[in-house]
């Protein structure tokens, strides 16, 4: 399946638009937490382990969104959009969003 940002695909024209799809994950206030308890590998301003969840949490919210566009039939999902949000109390979670039309190439 071809995901893109885009909202075309260049040589693949788009033969039907089959919906919104989306895809959500929330990291837990705990997992920042164990992170900046044990920031020693920060290197330049930057811990390549709050990364490296950052990076998993995505990750899962484009599989989720993926996943929901293999149940409509979809081959390829265009226009797709990555917002991180703080949630919960005292925004101790953060939530990662991806969302995308689904449609057949």
């Amino acid at each position: 399946m071809i995901l893109t940002t885009t909202n075309t695909i260049e040589t693949h024209p788009v033969k039907s638009y089959l919906g919104i799809v989306t895809g959500e994950t929330i990291i837990g206030a705990n997992i920042f937490k164990d992170f900046f308890a044990g920031i020693r590998d920060i290197v330049g301003g930057r811990s390549g382990s709050y990364e490296k969840v950052l990076r998993e949490a995505k990750d899962t919210a484009l599989r989720e969104m993926e996943a929901e566009a293999l149940k409509l039939g979809a081959t390829a999902v265009i226009g797709i959009d990555l917002d991180y949000e703080t949630v919960g109390k005292n925004g101790g979670m953060l939530m990662v969003t991806a969302s995308g039309t689904a449609v057949k190439i």
